[in-house]
């Protein structure tokens, strides 16, 4: 027989336990219903002798039978509970059927909230639950939510839909958690890249998500699948984070049923080893190096993954950071970019990250070639500004009587090479070593470099500094600079060249009031209430921007109101206090 038909009520009648059904039975049939209650008190109480005679005991003090009864229950039903995960811990044919044995002659109380937990705790411990179960459990809201996420593995594998209802608000909840670091205003020291790999995958939802996969490559894959389609839907990078944050998480858990079938899982334990170590030595740039070129025939999908790891904005802020060190590495030592091989690798892979909602959206799954001349002729050009700024730098320490004359510093100083503005509108990891550099010259709070490639950085490919890992961290080490605000030029070429021409992003306004929420009293009059009046936000902003905007102007107004003028200090021990005030007609 079906349990869904065997379930009727309580359940209790099923397992020959006397339960509502019997009781109201008895007492609409009988003719003294208080002598019915009684005999059914009787015969279904305790049936101890030696314990009849204490009962009258308990009575004189105040306990009540249903307390008694309740305190003996929750006793044996935790020591039951307790030899369930006992039986549950061994292996074996005969395990399993004892467990099954147990959930056939258990599983009809299951609606009975005392008996529930011993149920739940068979079924937590029984490897392959039959579908009869399982279905019964999804059909019962209540029983579902009670329901272990061990058995709700089982139940989930046939239903992605349910499995989807359980996943999305936490990832909605990851997107969030990543969109407060990246726009929080109240604390600079909270800063997108600071946290490590391993710290970063220990968070609440990436630890939730690998307890719910648990060793289930089905739920795995439904995971990856539902990460795909949101980031095609969203175009929002922070889940190509989450899906390699994820494949870590199960590989620190040493969850071999995943990573072991996982064809990504070898590259990004190598990349999370070099992001951890900030480092990309020989060795393992030979290993990822390999990964890419050993993708067989047939397995070209891979590649789909693969960009997804390495569109993760910590590793493209690695990638690229890495790249301009090697960049100056090969400056100091008169090398060029081409001969560098890890420096080559690197933007190979910056290229595939780049390309990852291409490739996904298009299922062309094929490496993008890395432009020759991004090699050839814009890191030379990169380099030679580069090169500029560090003279520029040098002649500033040396002796005013040692430099050398105005018009080669003059010339140190001049715009970004034209190949550098070309490259970056057509390419985007052109695009992305500009910004990273950009980020450089803010680290040495080298103004003339800012200024320089600033201006050029509207023309970015796909408007990519616009981005929030980039605007977070730009901002964030421009506010110690907030001196310079006080310079028009300064001003001029971050507002007017750069960060106005992003304006039309709801994210640029937000990234702007965060600025000015520092350095708002280090501007000008005329240039703040030219920037108050552009950040205005319309209707179709956040709400998050109307407060903001609505708590800079407080802000704002509370530092531009005059202060009341300071009173005079009275000198009340004066020897001239005595001294008569002359009259209107004293002329001296």
């Amino acid at each position: 027989m079906n349990p869904a038909q065997k379930i009727t009520h309580s359940g209790l009648e099923e397992v020959n336990v006397p339960g509502p059904v019997f009781l109201k039975a008895a007492l609409s049939e009988c003719d003294d219903p208080l002598k019915a209650i009684e005999s059914f008190q009787v015969e279904n109480g305790i049936l101890l002798p030696s314990l009849r005679p204490m009962l009258p005991l308990l009575d004189l003090h105040g306990v009540r039978r249903l307390d008694f009864h309740t305190s003996v229950l929750e006793e044996l039903r935790d020591k039951l509970i307790a030899h369930i995960n006992e039986l549950g811990a061994k292996e074996g044919r005969q395990r399993d059927l004892k467990l099954k044995e147990l959930l056939v002659k258990s599983f009809p109380v299951v609606r009975v909230k005392a008996l529930r937990p011993v149920v739940m705790c068979i079924l937590r411990n029984t490897p392959h639950i039959e579908d009869k179960y399982l279905r019964i459990l999804v059909r019962d809201r209540e029983l579902y939510q009670d329901t272990d996420t061990e058995v709700k593995r089982q139940i989930w594998r046939d239903n992605q839909s349910l499995f989807g209802d359980e996943v999305s608000p936490l990832l909605s909840q990851y997107i969030r958690e990543k969109e407060h670091i990246l726009f929080d205003h109240l604390n600079l020291n909270n800063l997108f890249f600071t946290p490590t790999p391993k710290v970063r995958r220990q968070g609440e939802v990436v630890q939730k998500l690998a307890h719910m996969i648990g060793n289930s490559v089905k739920l795995y894959d439904m995971v990856l699948q539902f990460l795909r389609t949101l980031f095609l839907r969203t175009r929002n990078v922070h889940y190509c984070t989450l899906r390699a944050e994820l494949l870590m998480a199960l590989h620190d858990l040493e969850v071999q049923d995943i990573i072991s079938v996982d064809p990504c899982h070898k590259f990004t334990w190598c990349l999370d080893a070099c992001i951890r170590e900030k480092n990309v030595d020989m060795k393992r740039s030979r290993e990822l190096q390999g990964f890419l070129d050993n993708i067989k025939r047939g397995q070209e999908q891979v590649l789909g993954d693969l960009s997804m790891t390495l569109c993760d904005p910590y590793a493209i802020n690695f990638l690229a950071t890495s790249a301009i060190k090697i960049l100056q590495h090969l400056i100091n030592n008169e090398g060029l970019p081409r001969e560098n091989q890890i420096l080559v690798l690197l933007l190979r892979m910056l290229a595939l990250g780049l390309s990852a909602w291409v490739m996904i959206d298009s299922q062309d799954f094929k490496e993008p070639k890395l432009d020759s001349q991004v090699v050839t002729k814009f890191l030379p050009a990169l380099m030679s500004l580069m090169v500029d700024d560090q003279v520029r730098h040098l002649h500033s320490k040396l002796p005013p009587d040692e430099r050398e004359s105005a018009i080669t510093t003059i010339e140190h100083s001049g715009p970004a090479p034209d190949a550098v503005e070309a490259y970056i509108q057509e390419n985007a990891v052109a695009s992305i070593l500009a910004m990273y550099y950009t980020l450089h010259t803010a680290r040495q709070k080298d103004r003339v470099g800012i200024l320089r490639v600033m201006a050029i950085l509207a023309s970015c490919k796909d408007d990519r500094a616009y981005e929030d890992p980039f605007l977070h961290s730009l901002i964030a080490l421009i506010i110690p600079m907030s001196d310079e605000f006080a310079n028009e030029d300064f001003c001029t070429g971050l507002f007017d060249e750069f960060l106005f021409a992003g304006l039309t992003r709801d994210n640029v306004t937000r990234h702007m009031l965060k600025l000015l929420w520092y350095i708002h009293q280090k501007l000008p009059q005329a240039r703040l209430m030219t920037l108050m009046k552009a950040l205005q936000p319309t209707a179709q902003h956040h709400e998050s921007v109307h407060k903001l905007y609505e708590n800079l102007q407080k802000r704002v107004g509370a530092l531009t109101q005059e202060p009341p003028p300071e009173p005079m200090e009275t000198d009340f021990d004066s020897p001239l206090k005595n001294v008569p005030t002359p009259g209107p007609h004293y002329v001296s």
